[in-house]
């Protein structure tokens, strides 16, 4: 290892203003530095990565408060206790072991508390890793980027000392979806009230289907197929909720995460093949016309299709199922998209997207949809994704005004029936069955 004393001096000089520094690097800055003799002692005990990041912070320590092992050790400790909620093995973080480290630091000897705290760190590495492993829930992955995967333990340590406060970051598992830590809790609960077998299966589903979720310290946003509700997430904290409507139990919206990239006002909507066959052919059977549903009959998929005349389609053969076609639905106050809908690529042909149905929000059961998602707020949404205000009604009547986000915001459309009750935890109907399907 190089002169801990070198690279602390050369730091020193290097160093550049903490008002130069992003607003969420600087708490981080302003830190005590270590002595000479505890960041030497820290360059010794740490190794590979480990020594990257401590290298990194001038070898200044995570666990150590003056010259004891800090509260937040034992907080750690006590997650660790707790893996078991996790469903995982306690004893593979050896919190014994930690225990008589931090410990024996007790005395202040800077090569005790280098022990320790090196310690802590690769235990803390080693218990996020694992609480981050997902399992397999029928999660599909529509940009693959989001996928989770095995971080760095270098890439697990930075993103604990990003925020204002390590301390709060490791009481408030900061590394896990606020969804998760939720179910983590009720489980708990599952433990202490010795709730029945049925109920902790279903809290422990739940949880691994809340495992897929990212922290709240990434921007992205929450759409829960069960509850009928979106979260949205920035900078480690919740900025907004609303109700939402999704798939009925017929057409469910899939557990799903892909990358929101563009909006488009003024949207067409493209009717599905068994809404044409079903719903459509047989309106027109029966005395319609396209024009009084405020749609048109195209002749292919292409971005420049032609229009078609209603009188030369044989309805009868698209009710029977024999014959598709296309049908779009024109952007205006009718348009079942509304004025907006937000775009991210996926296999499904699921969007979020206005409504002007605005009385479906204030039914209890929002499983209406054809499995896209209505949002109560979509301008609301829209102005956070955006970055920017958006108009309350667009000013063009032009169709399909394409507005690029300056960054893609993940989407994770998950499936979560468990929730807090005034007697601990409650189970939310199991609309689209999902929970019996995996049991």
């Amino acid at each position: 290892m190089k002169s801990v004393h070198a690279v602390l001096i050369g730091l020193a000089i290097v160093a550049s203003p903490i008002s130069s520094l992003p607003a969420t690097a600087a708490p981080q800055m302003v830190a005590t530095p270590a002595s000479d003799a505890l960041a030497e002692a820290i360059g010794g005990r740490a190794s590979g990565p480990f020594e990257d990041f401590y290298k990194s912070r001038g070898y200044r320590p995570l666990w150590i408060d003056g010259s004891v092992i800090g509260s937040d050790a034992q907080a750690f400790l006590k997650i660790l206790d707790d893996a078991g909620l996790d469903g995982l093995k306690p004893s593979r973080y050896k919190a014994q072991r930690l225990r008589k480290a931090i410990a024996e630091a007790d005395s202040g000897d800077a090569d005790a508390l280098a022990r320790a705290e090196v310690d802590l760190s690769r235990a803390f590495v080693r218990y996020v890793q694992d609480a981050r492993r997902t399992k397999n829930v029928g999660v599909d992955y529509a940009d693959l980027a989001l996928k989770p995967g095995k971080q760095s333990p270098e890439r697990v340590l930075r993103a604990a000392v990003l925020g204002k406060s390590f301390s709060h970051y490791v009481r408030s598992m900061g590394w896990m979806s606020p969804h998760y830590v939720e179910m983590r809790e009720m489980l708990r609960t599952a433990l202490d009230q010795r709730l029945d077998a049925h109920v902790i299966d279903t809290i422990r589903l739940n949880r691994e289907r809340a495992r897929h979720l990212p922290p709240a310290s990434v921007r992205h946003i929450v759409v829960d197929a069960a509850s009928a509700r979106l979260w949205y997430y920035q900078a480690g904290k919740q900025v907004g909720s609303m109700k939402v409507v999704v798939g009925a139990q017929a057409t469910q919206t899939p557990l799903l995460v892909g990358s929101l990239n563009y909006a488009i006002v003024n949207p067409y909507w493209n009717v599905p093949d068994y809404l044409i066959r079903d719903n459509v052919a047989r309106k027109i059977l029966s005395g319609r016309t396209l024009a009084s549903m405020h749609m048109e009959a195209l002749s292919d998929w292409s971005a420049t299709p032609a229009v078609l005349n209603p009188a030369a389609i044989d309805w009868q053969a698209v009710a029977a199922g024999q014959q598709e076609i296309r049908l779009r639905e024109l952007p205006g106050p009718h348009n079942s998209m509304g004025d907006v809908k937000f775009v991210f690529p996926n296999a499904h042909g699921i969007y979020l997207h206005d409504t002007p149905n605005r009385d479906l929000f204030r039914k209890d059961d929002r499983h209406l949809s054809n499995g896209c998602i209505r949002l109560e707020k979509a301008w609301v949404l829209g102005r956070w994704m955006m970055g920017k205000a958006l108009d309350d009604r667009p000013k063009s009547k032009a169709p399909e005004i394409a507005i690029p986000m300056a960054a893609t915001v993940p989407v994770y459309l998950t499936y979560l029936t468990v929730m807090r009750s005034k007697n601990g935890v409650a189970i939310r109907p199991d609309v689209y069955g999902l929970d019996q399907a995996k049991k």
